[in-house]
């Protein structure tokens, strides 16, 4: 009996106080390393900016050629909306 009682005491310990800490704390770890952006992830980002401020620059083009060539294009379509409604 005394020797059930001398694993059973210190698994007890052992399954009460060190596994939830060590638990906590390896998760702690894991969202501290996770916090940002990796850097294949930042490079991603970056290049969609980049995308996205290209495509915005061409439809600032594309609303500036329109604007010169066809001076009412903005109210006409807005009037085809109305008539279709």
């Amino acid at each position: 009996m005394s020797t059930m009682v001398f694993f059973f005491v210190p698994t007890v310990i052992f399954l009460t106080v060190v596994v939830p800490m060590w638990l906590i704390l390896h998760y702690w770890t894991r969202a501290r390393l996770n916090k940002g952006l990796s850097a294949d992830e930042r490079q991603h980002l970056e290049e969609a900016l980049a995308l996205a401020e290209r495509l915005e620059q061409r439809v600032a083009t594309l609303e500036t050629i329109l604007d010169s060539e066809h001076a009412g294009w903005r109210t006409a379509r807005d009037d085809d909306r109305e008539r279709r409604a």
